[in-house]
């Protein structure tokens, strides 16, 4: 069998490691007001879990965090034929064989923990994950464009204790680099990057990381996520599918593809098709080191069914099919089942 996409068939084994594989997006912007359509198009996009997240932060983080739990916390009671909340792992297995929509819920900062009992509340909520960090410094460390990083503070280090604790993610995706260290060496549990890429291959991103910091990775069991956002795979033009590939090479490479996941950062849609008034607000909203260029897309990449043209690319690199599988979502399922069993 094979699976149609406008006038390209993906092959067997693509469409087969894809319906194998507990497919996860670590890290996709998706739309909680979904119509019909928008709704068949999630499930034929070939991932059974989604991780929406925002990059809250500032003196209104607690509450905004609050509306965005409420929220989804509603539309997934409101929509629960069609989506559940992924909470567990017994729940990784459920959503599949459920034939539902998995929504794994997180933040992108930790600005909502004004205590560590923070922690346990918001886990109650339904959060599985949580940044330490956005891009800029928190009461816990530093992000990624921030002019100096000073890493992870005393109080950072009690919220980390207390997430390995309760059970909730590590994520250093947006960390700067002495801040991503430090979680290593605090956190009792792997720590996850769920969506950055390899700044050996774009030189001197501070959105990227290290190849340090991925041998951390691999050192602590944790995954990395790799995106196709354009100015993070690659810094000139051209930039295609296959330089977002070199990452995955790169990264399992170091540490072996059992570290390996997908972490888009993108929607369904991508950005490029945003109106222009918003994709303006968007790049204004970040310093000139992200290196935006005239499209933030890839091609083969930006649209609802990416994940079968990645899993093409991956079988053209000659990566197995239980590699693949790790990579579609076996690697994160695995690793959050330890995060989250205490």
């Amino acid at each position: 069998m094979c699976v149609k996409r406008a006038d390209i068939f993906f092959s067997h084994r693509a469409t087969h490691d894809n319906c194998s594989a507990v497919s996860d997006d670590s890290h996709v912007h998706l739309d909680r007001r979904l119509s019909l359509l928008a709704r068949n198009r999630v499930r034929d996009s070939g991932i059974n879990i989604f991780h929406p997240a925002i990059g809250l932060g500032g003196p209104g983080a607690y509450e905004q965090a609050l509306k965005f739990f409420a929220s989804w916390n509603g539309f997934i009671a409101n929509a629960d034929q069609h989506f559940m909340r992924v909470d567990s792992a017994a729940d990784l297995d459920r959503v599949k064989a459920s034939g539902k929509i998995g929504i794994l819920l997180g933040l992108q900062n930790s600005d909502q923990f004004r205590n560590p009992d923070d922690v346990d509340f918001f886990r109650g909520l339904g959060q599985r994950v949580s940044q330490l960090t956005y891009n800029s410094r928190n009461l816990i460390g530093n992000g990624s464009t921030e002019r100096r990083d000073e890493g992870i503070s005393d109080f950072g280090i009690a919220i980390i204790e207390r997430m390995n604790k309760v059970g909730m993610a590590v994520d250093v995706s947006h960390c700067g680099d002495r801040t991503t260290l430090d979680a290593f060496e605090i956190s009792k549990k792997p720590v996850l990057i769920t969506h950055s890429n390899c700044r050996a291959l774009v030189p001197g991103h501070p959105r990227l990381k290290t190849d340090e910091a991925i041998k951390k990775v691999g050192a602590g069991g944790g995954v990395m996520g790799i995106t196709g956002v354009r100015m993070f795979v690659k810094g000139d033009e051209p930039t295609t599918i296959e330089n977002v590939l070199d990452h995955f090479d790169h990264v399992a490479n170091l540490i072996g593809p059992e570290h390996l996941g997908v972490g888009s950062d993108i929607d369904l849609h991508g950005y490029d098709a945003m109106p222009p008034e918003l994709n303006k607000r968007l790049r204004a909203s970040y310093k000139g080191s992200y290196g935006f260029r005239e499209k933030i897309d890839i091609e083969s990449l930006n649209h609802p069914q990416r994940m079968f043209d990645l899993t093409e690319g991956l079988i053209r690199r000659k990566y197995s099919d239980k590699d693949i599988e790790g990579i579609l979502g076996g690697n994160f399922k695995r690793v959050l089942a330890q995060i989250w069993t205490v």
